[in-house]
């Protein structure tokens, strides 16, 4: 049995194929064995006022997809000229590398992992912004 393993903190709120789910009292480990759930922790999730930068926008766009709140051939081609425009921006090859593995997660349509390669830019990112200086 393989899959995406969750470990839940107690009253932790996950959002799977568009059902909201809340932990119990205690931790839980929760094995996810279907391959194209739609998975996103909600202490994850970014609010729309908060997708204020252009990576965190591309993130957000990421989110709605998993969500299933934006049409996939839209979102994705969304996602994909975002990730274009920061290739132009993240000139470092740790940052090309990152993007290179988002942009082959969202042609495979798992927009989870996308969004994890794409989160690990934010420090870069605020630091190009000055953001926290």
């Amino acid at each position: 049995m393989s899959g995406l393993v969750l470990k839940l903190a107690p009253r932790e709120r996950v959002l799977i194929n568009g059902a909201v789910l809340e932990n119990g009292d205690k931790r839980a480990r929760i094995s996810i064995i279907s391959p194209n759930a739609n998975v996103l922790r909600l202490r994850d999730a970014l609010h729309p006022d908060d997708a204020n930068t252009p990576v965190r926008r591309v993130c957000y766009i990421c989110q709605l997809l998993i969500s299933g709140d934006a049409e996939e051939q839209q979102g994705r081609q969304q996602v994909l000229h975002g990730i274009e425009q920061l290739e132009s921006v993240f000139l470092d090859t740790g940052s090309n590398d990152l993007l290179g593995r988002a942009r082959s997660f969202v042609n495979d349509g798992n927009y989870y992992q996308a969004t994890k390669q794409l989160r690990r830019l934010l420090l870069t990112e605020a630091y190009l912004l000055g953001v926290g200086r």
